[in-house]
């Protein structure tokens, strides 16, 4: 396949006080008025995560039209598994409600963090949302002790199916302490309540990557594609992909993929946090560059 970058599409300007860097992980859906909405977290003084939106013209999604003028979901209570920082992974409508599954962080003490999973849900537009508990949807439980995040969410026919990231330990890269984890699938009969640990499905080649990141979810005339990034030893994050002719059973193939970091620019360092819409203008890949989204998000258009 081949893509075209179309740039950096949105950054905040650093003028709101939760807003003042960071647009990371964008999270698209289109909205009942034939809009295109795409969520993300931005950050405070202190690298705190807060989830925002901007609302994109969906013929051009390079044009933006409004964006979120205060939080959609703030952090947690003091204590709770989301209380330094939420972003949001996977967005679905569900009749007139909006249901947002998202990560949340806790800082850690003989750990630099955890992250778990939780589900808000809208019921004024995507406009506000309303955690369901203030207990993550997905619990800790052995060989996941540290991380179940990253939900992305398929509601099927025979039941609700989850791609998500976990791990239960810490490596070294560099010199710093960063997260090693996985991808496992867990199931449900209604999309709330997740039972027992998930099953393998991905895992990360250990000579040159020490995790995956977020997985995306479309499904295509041979059956599904998953879109998902790789934490790598030496170059940071990149993009990854499979293919699944069962949505269970997946082959990767980077290269089929043909989306890399730029020469230069907002994208030269990593790229990460892939996320696909099928728009009236094409097939449109929404990611992030530089810095965990520092410089914002960008898409590209699927050519070939």
């Amino acid at each position: 396949m081949r893509w075209r970058k179309l740039g950096c599409i949105y950054a905040p300007d650093g003028n709101e006080a939760w807003a003042r860097s960071h647009a990371m992980i964008p999270t698209p859906v289109q909205m009942p008025d034939g809009g295109l909405r795409v969520y993300f977290a931005s950050c405070d003084d202190k690298g705190i995560g807060r989830i925002g939106y901007a609302d994109l013209d969906p013929r051009d999604p390079t044009r933006v039209l409004r964006r979120a003028a205060k939080p959609v979901l703030d952090i947690g209570r003091p204590g709770c598994f989301d209380d330094n920082g939420v972003n949001p992974t996977c967005a679905i409508w569900r009749g007139a409600e909006l249901w947002l599954y998202y990560v949340g962080y806790q800082l850690g003490v003989q750990i630099r963090y955890t992250l778990f999973s939780g589900l808000a849900i809208s019921r004024d537009g995507g406009e506000s949302f309303t955690r369901v508990s203030e207990a993550p949807i997905l619990e800790r439980c052995d060989g996941e002790l540290l991380y179940r995040t990253a939900p992305f969410v398929l509601p099927e026919k025979e039941g609700w199916r989850m791609l998500y990231i976990a791990g239960d330990r810490e490596v070294t890269v560099g010199g710093k302490a960063v997260p090693s984890y996985h991808m496992r699938e867990v199931q449900s009969a209604d999309g709330r309540h997740w039972n027992g640990p998930g099953h393998f499905v991905l895992g990360p080649d250990e000579a040159v990557e020490h995790g995956l990141g977020r997985p995306f979810v479309v499904s295509s005339p041979a059956g599904y594609e998953l879109y998902f990034s790789t934490r790598t030893l030496r170059h940071g994050y990149r993009l990854a992909y499979a293919t699944s002719a069962d949505g269970c059973n997946w082959r990767r193939n980077d290269a089929a993929l043909g989306l890399d970091v730029s020469v230069d620019g907002w994208d030269s360092e990593a790229i990460s946090f892939s996320a696909v819409a099928a728009l009236p203008g094409g097939t449109y890949l929404f990611y992030n560059g530089n810095g965990f989204g520092r410089t914002g998000f960008g898409v590209a258009v699927r050519e070939g």
